[in-house]
């Protein structure tokens, strides 16, 4: 099976695009006048952070505290005002895909296609159980099941209070895709989950059994590198309505319940999106920022001043929503207009994982391994 990392595919097509080298340079950042303030609440060191194989290891969030890991597979329970440690846990293997954490468990994957169960109390093992291939995004669990996609293109309930294999799903993959998975969605009844085919689905979360699924992307081109499709990123589930956007295809509103479209737009993404003020936020394979209304489609504002900076998802906090770049600075933009407001360097290795919020404080993992948590002080 053929496939390509993320940045390789990125670097191969902005060469067919331009064949001037200076084309290709990340875009020059822009000044502004900062209106608010960015406070580092606090920063910890999580340990070797990403990986050659582009890894994006995010962290997690469950109660008071925030879990996160390395790709030496050092996995950490740190509590999410102060940072302080309360526990780390050496695992024998490196870790490709993680973190999931709620209902008592922290979950990770590995290279060798390894789901791991930890308990969120010590950092104890619960369980582990060997899958058929890579798991490259976090395991979620709803406390009954744990769903995870796996790089072959599967999806799993394994039984969260053992790792037993309850039900699976198989799901073909073309002969090119993005090296990388959706990160499935799971609430108490229902998985939804995006696939390298350009299709999302609904399964039973008990049973496995396919309730619906609806193409969001169709593969175009001659080439097989024109025909990739792959959603990589976490569909988004906001009230009644699940987001979900795929590369060189579109970004869809469905209803959950039935997999009827509500609207599309053309778009490439191979991110997760966020949400917030009635917006839909989306950055594009082309280092684009876009605020879509959520009830319609149509495009609010966008932000087109970070091209080449192979930017992150956006993740909202406060009033704002951010993106972070290869360069390792964050960007903060004004949910309203998509203004920048606020700009810091985090990481001088970039930053490549989504961020999380808690609402209010925006937690960034760098690519060295420094996790930071992030407020915005008005001036």
């Amino acid at each position: 099976m053929k496939r390509l990392a993320i940045v390789a595919l990125s670097a191969l097509l902005g060469a067919c695009a331009s064949n001037d080298a200076i084309d290709l340079e990340p875009a020059e950042l822009v000044d502004f006048d900062e209106s608010v303030k960015l406070e580092a609440l606090w920063s910890e060191d999580v340990g070797a952070g990403q990986d050659v194989r582009y890894t994006r290891l995010v962290p997690a969030i469950a109660g008071d505290r925030i879990f996160a890991t390395d790709i030496e597979g050092n996995v950490l329970a740190l509590n999410r005002y102060d940072g302080k440690e309360i526990w780390e846990v050496e695992l024998d293997t490196p870790i490709s895909g993680g973190v999931g954490a709620g209902y008592g468990l922290v979950l990770v994957g590995t290279f060798d296609g390894e789901v791991i169960a930890l308990d969120q109390n010590d950092g104890s093992v619960r369980w582990r159980v060997q899958l058929s291939s890579e798991v490259l995004s976090a395991p979620q669990s709803n406390g009954d099941i744990v769903a995870v996609q796996t790089l072959d293109g599967r999806l799993y309930g394994l039984e969260a209070a053992s790792g037993e294999k309850r039900w699976s799903y198989d799901n073909s993959l073309p002969v090119l895709t993005l090296r990388g998975t959706g990160t499935p969605v799971v609430t108490e009844t229902t998985v939804f989950a995006g696939f390298a085919t350009g299709k999302v689905l609904a399964v039973e979360s008990r049973t496995g059994l396919l309730q619906w699924e609806q193409r969001v992307a169709v593969a175009q081109g001659r080439s097989e590198l024109e025909r990739v499709i792959d959603i990589d990123g976490a569909p988004l589930l906001v009230g009644d309505i699940l987001y979900a956007g795929s590369y060189q295809g579109r970004l869809v509103a469905l209803n959950r319940g039935n997999g009827r479209g509500i609207w599309a737009e053309e778009s490439s993404t191979y991110n997760s999106l966020a949400a917030g003020h009635g917006n839909v936020y989306l950055s594009s394979a082309e280092d684009k920022v876009f605020a879509y209304q959520a009830g319609s489609g149509q495009v609010m504002w966008s932000n087109e001043q970070l091209l080449r900076r192979k930017i992150t998802a956006p993740q909202t906090f406060g009033t704002y929503v951010a993106v972070a770049d290869d360069e390792g600075y964050l960007h903060v933009m004004s949910q309203d207009d998509g203004r920048f407001v606020a700009r810091k360097k985090i990481d001088g290795d970039g930053v490549r994982s989504a961020m999380i919020s808690d609402g209010e404080v925006l937690y960034v993992m760098g690519n060295s391994g420094e996790l930071v948590a992030i407020k915005v002080e008005e001036k």
